[in-house]
């Protein structure tokens, strides 16, 4: 059939014509079957080749018969006409043969092929027709028969030999009767003729006819089967799916190559296996369940839907599998058949997401859900075999610090190395778990010993304390712990969290680093801290907070030389807090770095109005020295009082080091260059590594008063440390602050150990501005640099001290350019004008400043040259002599009993 006489209507082809004549005329009968013009001219083209070799061995076998009758007639009158168109016929079915033989022509499109062959067979019978009448003028009774049979033959063969296609029967029918016609003129013949001619030809055109409708339908139905393998071999390329088939036995009659893939053999392999045996049997579970579901739907030809299954294979395979059974017309059942899906990366992806949904993707330990899970199923094995249950919830201190001066992926790192320490910890004795953050939590099932949980978590804060290395920084961070015991008879899991966590805000405002165990007081506790958080939010703005000043003294002169600010908060109820309070409140509620600000423009406000020599101390909150704008926070604020930014001093504590980053340096750097003084608060009870000060750039060292509160006492071993750290900051170019100064033992050790100030009540308790600016004004200014403190220098010499015209013998302990203290057996007055005679280097006036225990010190009334110290240097001898300080001369000696002594106020907490 002609291409174009089918359209495609949803897909499928059909006829859209009744068939014409001309339709039919060029239908090959034989190769209805197959329409298509890709198939159809090569094969056509390979049995009309056949057909003429035939058609070429017919013509002349009859075309010999005839000749060999003529010449056995002795009729050579007639050979002549029968030879010509013989040799023409016979030409022609070499010539067809020869062009069917050739590659192009089996390119050519079907209905040319079939107008060629028609054209061959016409030429053909033409030409049979040409030697009929030669033959037929020499019949004789001898060879009659055996010319009209050859001749008979000639007409039919090709009809016999294209049979099939009915313009060859047709134009070879009228070809027959015309040359009979013609020749002949016998009218019986010729009826004869036509009327077989015409039969043969109506009978070809109907055969043609019903090929063709059939052909239609089997087109149709094999152009929805090639539509379907295409949707199936598209459906199973693209991994979605596989497509499977059984017959009526279970044997597996088709089988995709996906799934062959999962078993790493070739389909046909698996061609003829029962179905069943692809299958695994497990013992229990999931898989089990499945596969006796399966099993039961297959023996009862009933259909399934979506049963997952594991795939007899050593690889971890899963399919999903979907079927129904097929059956005939009969109702004979024939099988099986049904799709499946490979869910083995949906299985793994579930599988993921849900360790996800349980674990911590970081660290790996179990997260906030799971470890809910485990805290309720051991608090319930805990109530069934009256046993305890205890809770940790552990918070990192410091961690932040590390987040914000090495970012978060060395936080990530830190939190992971934490918890491979807490697991190590806490071991096969509970289950540790990640909240989020830096809040852990560890269940303890079977453990309510007090002393063991104490023993425990003491092990867990020691452990996590020791320093990390991450990234090449050395990192130290800590942590806190509350603890939450369950009572035998059970808990709800909710109150258990709620009591640890209320145990550990108490740990953590005990001072961190610590465990607390919970109380029922605590209660109470989180309320009254939750009313203190939100009133500190608006203390600032209700004017609320304000500053007090305690003053720093010269401990030679006794002469203010600055304020340190400390903050306190008037609440309208509860009256005056201290810091220790509510900063660590505010440090956690994020408010520091506001508050922070605050006071730095408010002390340099005020010390705008001091004398020029008295500076103004400042502490700074680790998170505050760690934010961004801590720089322009403190170059606005000294703009804006307009005051020398060496008269600020910043007051930073050890913790600020517990991060060793380049951002630290970078602050510190950032500070220097604006020419304020930085201050090493709180030293000793800290961090306490040496290794900062290396290159840490302080110019001030504070001892902590812990140090000097009972240094005086008989057999403390405070006043070793604080020599200790006096000769060091000496060594360094540091001066040295004691703080917390109450009576005067402590301050007569203070002077003898060389500290340059003192910090303390025995000097002043904090005071407001006015008071500060008052004391302020009445200090002198005994150096061009008050703060700035002169070199001193330890030795042992006699000299002679003149006062009212009496020689004294004294000896002297340390000197400095603007002073000097000096053991005497008697005492002299504060304020006594004295001349101290000092061998080789001439007589000197002074004051004396106060006279304490055989012990005097004085102060020069003008500047004394230091060098005039120094030996005759001899052949050799290096330029400059090495002082030996006088505090390595000195042995601990006990303090005389005052009559009077000061009493011991409060610890109070600085910010």
């Amino acid at each position: 059939m002609r291409k174009g006489r089918f359209a495609s209507v949803s897909g499928s082809p059909e006829l859209v014509a009744p068939l014409s004549l001309a339709d039919l005329l060029l239908v090959d009968v034989s190769a209805a079957d197959d329409q298509s013009d890709e198939r159809i001219g090569t094969e056509r083209v390979r049995t009309l080749t056949h057909s003429a070799v035939f058609l070429l061995a017919s013509h002349f076998a009859a075309g010999a018969t005839i000749l060999a009758g003529l010449v056995s007639a002795g009729n050579h009158s007639s050979l002549l006409g029968v030879i010509i168109p013989l040799a023409a016929v016979l030409l022609l079915d070499a010539g067809f043969w020869f062009t069917t033989r050739r590659h192009r022509t089996r390119k050519l499109k079907p209905h040319l092929v079939i107008r060629f062959a028609a054209v061959y067979v016409m030429a053909v019978g033409f030409l049979w027709s040409l030697l009929a009448a030669p033959a037929l003028a020499g019949v004789t009774p001898e060879n009659g028969a055996a010319i009209r049979v050859a001749l008979t033959l000639g007409f039919s063969l090709p009809i016999a030999a294209f049979l099939s296609i009915p313009i060859i029967v047709v134009a070879n029918g009228v070809i027959t009767v015309a040359a009979a016609y013609l020749f002949d003129g016998n009218p019986l013949l010729v009826g004869g003729l036509a009327a077989i001619g015409g039969s043969v030809s109506w009978f070809s055109l109907y055969s043609a006819r019903d090929a063709v409708l059939s052909s239609n339908r089997r087109l149709a139905v094999e152009w929805e089967a090639q539509k379907a393998r295409r949707f199936v071999l598209e459906f199973e390329q693209s991994g979605r799916g596989w497509f499977w088939e059984t017959n009526a036995d279970g044997a597996l009659s088709y089988v995709s190559d996906q799934l062959a893939e999962d078993f790493d053999v070739p389909a046909s392999e698996l061609l003829g296996r029962t179905f069943a045996d692809l299958l695994m049997v497990e013992d229990s579970g999931t898989a089990e369940a499945s596969e006796r579901t399966l099993s039961f739907h297959l023996s009862a030809r009933f259909p399934f839907s979506d049963v997952t299954v594991r795939a007899n294979t050593a690889k971890d395979v899963w399919w999903s599998l979907s079927g129904s059974p097929n059956f005939d017309d009969y109702g004979r059942f024939l099988g099986f058949r049904g799709i499946g899906t490979d869910l083995t990366e949906k299985r793994r992806s579930e599988a993921e997401i849900s360790r996800l949904a349980r674990y911590d993707s970081l660290t790996g330990l179990p997260n906030r859900a799971q470890m809910r899970q485990t805290l309720e199923e051991a608090l319930r094995n805990g109530a069934k075999r009256r046993a305890s249950c205890s809770l940790f919830l552990i918070d990192l201190d410091r961690f932040k610090n590390v987040n914000d001066t090495l970012g978060h992926p060395a936080g990530d790192e830190l939190l992971r190395q934490v918890a491979q320490r807490l697991s190590s910890v806490i071991g096969d004795q509970g289950q540790i778990g990640r909240l989020g953050g830096d809040e852990f939590k560890a269940v303890l099932p079977d453990l309510g010993s007090e002393r063991r949980l104490a023993a425990l978590a003491e092990r867990l804060i020691h452990k996590v304390s020791m320093p990390y290395m991450i990234g090449g920084h050395s990192v130290s961070i800590g942590a806190s712990v509350g603890i939450a015991i369950a009572p035998p008879e059970g808990a709800c899991a909710d109150a258990l969290i709620r009591d640890a966590d209320l145990a550990l805000y108490a740990a953590k405002a005990a001072g961190r680093g610590t465990h607390c165990f919970y109380a029922p007081e605590m209660h109470s506790d989180a309320k009254d801290r939750q009313i203190l958080e939100n009133d500190l939010r608006n203390a600032a703005m209700r004017e609320e907070l304000k500053l007090l000043y305690q003053p720093l003294v010269n401990a030679v002169t006794e002469d203010v030389v600055g304020f340190e600010a400390l903050l306190r908060w008037e609440h309208p109820t509860r009256g005056t807090i201290m810091p220790s309070e509510f900063v660590p409140l505010a440090e956690e509620c994020g408010l520091i770095v506001g508050i922070g600000e605050w006071v730095l423009r408010t002390a340099c406000a005020d010390a705008a109005t001091w004398p020029e020599h008295v500076s103004v101390a400042v502490n700074l909150s680790p998170i505050q020295f760690s934010s961004p704008g801590l720089t322009s926070i403190v170059m606005n604020a000294l703009a804006s009082a307009e005051i020398d930014p060496a008269r600020l001093e910043l007051e930073i504590t050890e913790s600020v080091f517990l991060v060793d980053s380049p951002a630290t340096d970078e602050i510190f750097s950032q500070l220097k260059s604006i020419g304020v003084r930085l201050v090493l608060d709180d030293f000793g009870t800290g961090y306490s590594s040496l290794g900062y000060l290396k290159k840490a750039p302080f110019d001030k060292i504070k001892i902590d008063q812990s140090f000097v509160r009972g240094a005086a006492t008989v057999g403390s071993r405070n006043a070793a440390i604080v020599r200790a750290i006096v000769a060091m900051a000496e060594g360094l170019g540091m001066e040295t602050t004691a703080e917390g100064a109450e009576t005067l033992d402590e301050l007569t050790l203070i002077r003898q150990l060389g500290c340059s100030q003192v910090q303390g009540h025995i000097f002043g308790h904090p005071m407001g501005a006015a008071e500060a600016l008052e004391l302020g004004s009445r200090s002198k200014n005994g150096s061009s640099d008050a703060n700035e403190r002169a070199p001193r220098h330890g030795l042992i010499r006699l000299a002679t001290l003149n006062w009212n015209g009496e020689a004294l013998p004294v000896r002297l302990r340390n000197i400095s350019s603007g002073g000097a203290l000096l053991e005497s057996e008697r005492g002299l007055d504060a304020g006594s004008e004295v001349h101290l005679d000092l061998p080789g280097c001439g007589v000197l006036a002074a004051e004396v400043r106060w006279s304490q225990s055989g012990r005097l010190g004085i102060s020069f009334l003008e500047e004394f040259d230091l060098k005039k110290l120094a030996p005759p240097k001899k052949r050799g001898a290096s330029n400059v002599q090495m002082l030996k300080p006088s505090y390595l001369d000195l042995k601990p000696e006990e303090p005389a009993q005052l009559a009077e002594k000061r009493p011991k106020p409060k610890d109070i907490r600085r910010y």
